[in-house]
């Protein structure tokens, strides 16, 4: 029986460290922090799912709050024109199938549980490179999906895919229960993408957390701007009014429903930034041994495109398959270079669109923006780019590109 050590227990790790468990590896999971310890922490993500991502974890029957968490059909897009008034407002449904977010604080617990449930060995430990450079001896494979801390300096930026150096927002993420609905769709739930030009972006989107249906607030601010202001808050309660305050201030249709807002947990706020960066896949360890970086240790993006737990569950799917695939063979660095490419083949798409979502967008992604409240299939067409964002090539980055679907469109 191959053996694999997975260090770290978020979306990624824990998908896949279960998923090679029921493919009968001995498997062993590095986590710094115990389920009572992550359940009753601190809000970790915002963690919309779409269904590419929710699909892998169906495949591994692990979703166990389907039935509980909201079901996001569609994703909007509203842009604040003059006077704080909305330039833009639409809203795009989704094809292949909803999108749900469950707060990680109770997948990851319940997940952790799970695995050692079903005879997995959990390490309660916060790993340090002299600890991999110990274990890698006695596992056939070590993989590294703790995305912060010492471990992540094993793994070299770089430099031709990574064109970011400093953070492009800060970040700001409020739970709360006893927001009303939007009145433009009050029988069904989406993501509400509000982009103030110049300012940042608000995020609304309805989510399961510990005590039940709730909805994210989530700030995304340019830096030095009005938004970037949630640096050195620590009570939850002022981090909310300030949410609320800005959002009155430029947003004021969704602060028109937030009037009844209260925090979902003492807990349920987060604030940061962090650049998006990706980084060599191979790590090695002083004593000559490798290991393989996985999701954010090696492709991280900001979360202005909500794609970071779906693309730890990409991850973890493609090199799931990969680690299957290879059988009894040795897992050399070739291997580990071919596994990274493999996922990277997605990863690529989700980097390029981040990316140019952080940039001030030019006048024909404005325009395509602008399209999606004249034709329903573009603002559907926009919405499902979030589960496959390999689509944004055939219709977003070129202007060329863009006119002619328009034009196609408008003559349908």
């Amino acid at each position: 029986m191959r053996k694999i050590l997975v260090v770290g227990a978020g979306q990624s790790g824990l998908q896949l460290a279960l998923g090679l468990q029921s493919h009968g590896y001995e498997v062993t999971l590095m986590s710094n922090r115990t389920a009572d310890e992550v359940r009753t922490g601190r809000v970790m993500s915002t963690q919309v799912m779409f269904h590419t991502a929710l699909q892998h974890e169906r495949d591994l029957r692990l979703n166990f709050w389907e039935s509980q968490a909201p079901r996001i059909e569609g994703l909007g897009v509203s842009v604040t024109g003059p006077e704080s008034r909305r330039a833009v407002d639409w809203v795009g449904m989704f094809e292949g199938g909803y999108a749900q977010s469950v707060d990680q604080r109770v997948k990851m617990a319940g997940w952790l549980e799970t695995f050692t449930q079903r005879g997995g060995q959990l390490v309660i430990h916060g790993a340090a490179v002299s600890d991999l450079d110990y274990f890698s001896r006695a596992y056939d494979l070590v993989l590294v999906s703790a995305g912060k801390g010492e471990l992540v300096s094993m793994f070299a930026r770089d430099a031709a895919r990574s064109p970011y150096r400093e953070p492009q927002r800060a970040l700001a993420v409020a739970y709360v229960h006893g927001l009303g609905p939007r009145p433009e769709h009050p029988d069904f739930d989406a993501v509400r993408c509000n982009l103030v030009p110049g300012v940042g972006e608000l995020f609304v989107m309805p989510t399961l957390t510990l005590s039940g249906r709730a909805d994210i607030l989530f700030w995304e601010g340019v830096p030095g701007g009005p938004v970037d202001a949630f640096r050195g808050i620590r009570d939850p309660e002022e981090h909310l009014a300030l949410t609320l305050a800005l959002m009155e201030r430029y947003t004021p249709w969704e602060h028109a429903r937030a009037s009844e807002v209260e925090l979902t947990d003492a807990g349920g706020t987060l604030s940061g930034r962090y650049a998006p960066t990706v980084r060599q896949p191979i790590g090695r360890l002083p004593g000559g041994g490798l290991v393989l970086g996985v999701a954010d240790v090696v492709v991280t993006n900001d979360p202005i495109t909500g794609q970071g737990s779906n693309s730890a569950s990409k991850c973890a799917a493609s090199y799931l398959a990969s680690i299957l695939e290879h059988g009894e063979k040795e897992f050399d660095e070739a291997w580990m270079r071919q596994t990274f490419d493999r996922y990277w083949d997605t990863a690529r798409h989700v980097t390029k669109w981040t990316n140019a979502m952080l940039d001030v967008p030019p006048d024909h992604v404005l325009k395509l923006i602008g399209s999606g409240g004249a034709y329903q299939p573009v603002a559907d067409r926009f919405a499902n780019g979030f589960d496959d964002p390999s689509d944004f090539e055939n219709f977003f980055y070129e202007p060329e590109k863009t006119e002619a679907y328009l034009a196609a469109v408008a003559a349908r």
